[in-house]
C-alpha cells in the first residue's frame, strides 16, 4: 500500500488515550480503516499522572475492546494501565501517529482533510470521512491568575515526591488531586502547607483519602489554610489573603492543583458550539455527532467544564455509541 493510501481512513480520532482507543476499536470492529492522532504518546495523559498513582476503580472498570484487564490489585496502577492499553493498541494492531500536533482540520463530512505538525516541524496531511474528538482535558491546567504564577517553582502537574524533600511546598486546591500530592510530598520528607479557597476539603475526596488529608491537617503534620487564596507567589515566599487577615509563608515550590479543562479554542475552530457557563459542546447524546456533521465527541470534551462527569469508566462506551451512527452515515 502507498504512503498516499495510508493516509486515508474512514474515521480518524484525534487523541490515543483510553477513550480514543475505544472509538478507534469500535470503528474498526464495525468494518471501518480507522486511524488515530496525538501530540503526545499514547495515553499521553495517564503517562504524565503521578509516577505512583493508584485508580481509584477496580481493573474491568477500564476495560475496552472487550480484553480482560488483568490485575493482582483492586485498584490498578498507573503502569499496570499503561502497560494494558498499550498491549491493547498491540492487539487490535490500531494505526497510531503519536507526535503530531493537529492544526486544523478543514472540510465537511464524507470529505475531511486533516493537517499536523510533528515533533521536527514537518507537516503531515490525512483524509478522513468522519472525525471523533477525544482529547482530554488534562494536558490545559486552570490558571489562578496572580502574580508569580509563572516562575519556575510553580507546578500545575504533579508526578514525583523525591526532589522536595526538606523543602517548603505549597499544595493549592481542596479535591483529590490536591489531596493525594499534599500525602505524598508530606511522606517524602516535605514540609506541606495546603490552601483552599473552600472551607472544608471538597466532598468529591475519595472516601479513604479524605480522613487521612483531614487528620494530617487536624495534627499540624500537613498546614491547613481554608477560606484562603494565593495573592502572589514570589521566589523565596507566597502571600496569602487568609479570614484572619494576610500571610506571608516561606516557600520554595508550588504545586497549584486547580484543575484542567478542554481545548475549548480547538473545538470553536471545528464550528462546534459552546454554550452556557459550562461551555457545554453542542452534540446528539444518542450519536455523539456535533452540531458539524461527521465530527463527534467523546469522552470528557462532551461534558465541558464539568470534567467530573465523564472518566474512562463511562468514557469507554462512546465509541460504541459512534460506530453505531457510522455504521448507517458511512456504509
Amino acid at each position: 500500500m502507498s504512503d498516499a493510501a495510508e493516509n486515508v481512513v474512514d474515521v480518524l480520532v484525534i487523541g490515543a488515550g483510553p477513550t480514543g482507543l475505544a472509538c478507534a476499536i469500535d470503528a474498526q470492529n464495525a468494518g471501518f480503516r480507522a486511524m488515530l492522532v496525538d501530540k503526545g504518546c499514547l495515553c499521553n495523559s495517564l503517562f504524565h499522572y503521578p509516577s505512583g498513582m493508584t485508580f481509584f476503580t477496580t481493573p474491568e472498570l477500564l476495560e475496552i475492546g472487550n480484553i480482560p484487564f488483568s490485575s493482582p490489585n483492586q485498584k490498578p496502577t498507573r503502569q499496570e494501565a499503561l502497560e494494558y492499553y498499550r498491549k491493547v493498541a498491540q492487539h487490535f494492531r490500531l494505526k497510531l501517529r503519536q507526535y503530531q500536533h493537529v492544526d486544523r482540520v478543514e472540510g465537511v463530512a464524507g470529505n475531511f482533510t486533516i493537517h499536523c505538525t510533528d515533533a521536527a516541524g514537518r507537516a503531515h496531511t490525512y483524509k478522513t470521512r468522519a472525525v471523533v474528538i477525544a482529547t482530554g482535558y488534562y494536558d490545559r491546567a486552570n490558571y489562578l491568575g496572580v502574580p508569580g504564577e509563572d516562575l519556575a517553582k510553580v507546578f500545575h502537574y504533579y508526578q514525583d515526591p523525591h526532589p522536595y524533600f526538606d523543602q517548603d511546598v505549597l499544595v493549592i486546591g481542596g479535591k483529590n488531586s490536591a489531596a493525594i500530592a499534599a500525602l505524598d510530598l508530606w511522606r517524602h520528607g516535605a514540609r506541606v502547607t495546603l490552601v483552599h479557597r473552600g472551607a472544608a476539603m471538597h466532598k468529591h475526596v475519595k472516601y479513604w483519602i479524605l480522613p487521612d488529608i483531614e487528620n494530617r491537617i487536624a495534627h499540624d503534620e500537613i498546614h491547613g489554610y481554608f477560606a484562603t487564596v494565593v495573592e502572589e507567589i514570589m521566589i523565596d515566599s507566597v502571600r496569602l489573603r487568609t479570614p484572619d487577615g494576610n500571610l506571608t509563608l516561606k516557600n520554595d515550590f508550588v504545586f497549584a492543583m486547580t484543575g484542567y479543562h478542554p481545548d475549548f479554542a480547538f473545538l470553536e475552530a471545528l464550528g462546534i458550539r459552546l454554550t452556557g457557563a459550562d461551555r457545554t459542546p453542542a452534540f446528539d447524546p444518542k450519536t455523539l455527532e456535533s452540531n458539524v456533521a461527521g465530527i463527534y465527541l467523546a469522552g470528557v470534551v462532551v461534558a465541558g467544564k464539568r470534567t467530573n462527569e465523564i472518566f474512562i469508566e463511562n468514557g469507554r462506551f462512546h465509541g460504541a455509541q459512534i460506530a453505531a451512527s457510522l455504521r448507517q452515515k458511512l456504509s
